[in-house]
Formats: C-alpha cells, sequence, structure tokens
C-alpha cells in the first residue's frame, strides 16, 4: 500500500499554531483592503466542524 501524502494546497491554506489550533486567512484579503478592518485581515480559526478535516489533510508526512 502506497504512503499517505500530505495534500500541499491545505498546507498552504492552513496554519497549526504551538497550542493546536488551526488557523487559516479570511476570504477577499488581496485587495480593497482599506475598507476592512484589522481584525477581518488576521488568521481566523477554522470551525469546529472542519477541525478534523483539516487536521487529516495536513497531518500526513
Amino acid at each position: 500500500m502506497p504512503k499517505l501524502k500530505t495534500h500541499k494546497a491545505s498546507v498552504k491554506r492552513f496554519k497549526i499554531t504551538g497550542s493546536g489550533k488551526i488557523l487559516r486567512l479570511p476570504a477577499a484579503g488581496n485587495h480593497l483592503l482599506t475598507n476592512k478592518s484589522d481584525r477581518k485581515n488576521r488568521y481566523q480559526s477554522v470551525s469546529k466542524i472542519d477541525r478534523k478535516k483539516v487536521r487529516k489533510l495536513i497531518a500526513r508526512g
């Protein structure tokens, strides 16, 4: 059976903190940023439902 590989696109999109939280960048964060608050542009935590899915994609390898 072949080795499971890390999903590279997910690794680029998500970040795991030291405490184990999974963070993501919000949508629409590339332009027109003057109208958006700093809080909107910061990394946001992944919803509880999606954490398990994201962890599976990242944790391989």
